[in-house]
């Protein structure tokens, strides 16, 4: 900046002046204090809108890299919950299966049992109808066998 240029220039002005014997007021060159003052007036609207063209930039660096630090902490707390979600849903699907696999279990124990109960009857009522038969074949081979006797 030209301004800190000019202004340590005039301070320099002021240091190498000559005092007035017993005090501290000094004696400048007018026409050079004065040229060095016309050239800080000059140059200081570009450096206050330098300036401010600064603060203002930086300003809207800080919003834009604000706007951007919100839209990633939206995005991480959507992720986060999706993965709430998908671990929801993820959870109550291994419920759902291990539901469907007790119901599919009790099912075939069931159905086995049935088979085992219908099997069991159907053996019985065979068991019961060869005894019968055996009975009958009894029956008969000794009505046979007294025929024959008879006959001979």
């Amino acid at each position: 900046m030209e301004i800190f240029t000019l202004l340590e220039t005039l301070e320099d002005i002021m240091e190498r002046s000559k005092t007035l014997p017993f005090t501290e007021k000094g004696i400048v060159e007018k026409e050079e204090v004065l040229e060095i003052i016309k050239e800080i007036r000059l140059k200081l609207p570009d450096e206050l809108k330098q300036a401010k063209w600064i603060k203002e930039e930086r300003g809207r660096i800080l919003q834009e890299a604000q706007n951007e630090a919100d839209d990633v902490v939206k995005e991480a707390e959507n992720r986060i919950i999706a993965m709430i979600d998908e671990h929801e849903i993820t959870r109550k699907a291994y419920e759902q299966k291990a539901e469907i696999i007790e119901t599919a279990n009790e099912m075939s124990r069931e159905i086995s049992k049935g088979t085992k109960d219908y099997a069991d009857t159907i053996l019985a009522n065979l068991e019961t109808s060869i005894n019968n038969v055996t009975v009958t074949m009894n029956e008969v081979v000794k009505t046979i066998e007294s025929n024959r006797r008879e006959l001979k």
